[in-house]
């Protein structure tokens, strides 16, 4: 039996805009371990989000959806799935820790309404045992207090807590697969370490898988074991972590790389810097997006190149000018 919890196969994921029917996912593949975490990582407008919120079917309704490709989680194809048993699977089998505690938490009800309503519908519990099941959650993301808390509304916490709240909302059915979207975007770097170990910790007792998807390539490197590297929807390169910082092949991939700052760099040293920006979803090519970014012309801007494999589990978007000696 393959040991893959979710295998995401050519998928491809569009939006219905003024400019026509624009593909924001363009045949993304990557699989998912039981007790693995993968990092996704990328800038803004790559795709990464589109691609976790494509798993769960919570794209913008009606302009998204899937127009081809295959998601299987446990051998079902969630593309397929019907919405009532989607809802039977978000919250229960797939958890998604959200990247805006405050838009993730409805802002009238109280917290302890918010977490009981998990227990309720997914484990059939009754209103007393879901909320001595919601107090429980708070102790275990080490919010104080828990008991008081409970009762409070959303703006009432601070952003730590809040976040606290919706990892606790995740993990409350003990879910075999977390989806987190930037969980520690608009915390500080103390709380955001917090955050993390605070992940990590319950992801290894509870034995769940984890999609981390961020723009902290830092995050990336202490947190996951293998890491997909999105451009323009797409997947240019993926494979094990160690290899992927160690032995970067995509020219995207190095200059994500090169522009981390270091401890050993001269003060006050300018750090290195992609030039361009990733284009609009109506102005993509249908060849190489990276090359279109540094103004190249020629057939790598009409002919997408194939993502092959040129170590084991480590593949590449194999376009002749981003990527060296193949």
């Amino acid at each position: 039996m393959s040991d893959a919890l979710l295998e995401v196969k050519k998928l491809i994921t569009a939006f219905d805009t003024d400019a026509g029917l624009l593909r924001a996912v363009d045949q993304v593949s990557f699989r998912v371990n039981r007790r693995q975490t993968v990092g996704i990582v990328g800038e803004s407008g790559c795709g990464k989000s589109v691609t976790a919120m494509s798993i769960v079917k919570l794209l913008p309704q009606p302009s998204g959806r899937i127009l081809e490709g295959e998601i299987l989680f446990k051998n079902r194809n969630l593309v397929t799935t019907s919405s009532e048993e989607m809802r039977r699977i978000r919250g229960n089998e797939i958890g998604v820790i959200f990247q805006e505690p405050m838009t993730a938490l409805n802002p009238v009800h109280r917290i302890g309404k918010q977490l009981s309503e998990c227990f309720i519908l997914h484990k059939g519990m009754s209103k007393k045992e879901a909320w001595d099941a919601s107090i429980e959650m708070l102790k275990l993301v080490r919010i104080p207090a828990p008991v008081s808390r409970i009762g409070e509304y959303p703006h009432q916490l601070s952003g730590g807590m809040r976040q606290r709240i919706v990892i606790a909302l995740a993990l409350a059915c003990k879910p075999d697969l977390i989806i987190a979207d930037e969980p520690t975007t608009a915390l500080d770097v103390t709380v955001q370490a917090q955050i993390l170990d605070l992940i990590k910790e319950q992801q290894e007792q509870l034995g769940t898988s984890m999609i981390l998807i961020t723009h902290d390539l830092g995050v990336i490197a202490e947190t996951c074991d293998e890491v997909v590297v999105m451009y323009g929807g797409r997947v240019v390169e993926r494979g094990p972590v160690h290899e992927i910082f160690h032995q970067p092949r995509h020219a995207y991939t190095r200059g994500l790389l090169a522009s981390m700052p270091h401890l050993d760099s001269p003060r006050k040293t300018a750090l290195p810097v992609i030039p361009g920006m990733v284009a609009a979803l109506q102005d993509f090519v249908s060849g190489c997006r990276f090359c279109q970014r540094m103004n190249r012309a020629g057939s790598t801007l009409r002919d997408r190149s194939a993502l092959i494999e040129i170590s084991p589990n480590h593949w590449v978007e194999a376009c002749p000018l981003c990527v060296e000696s193949l």
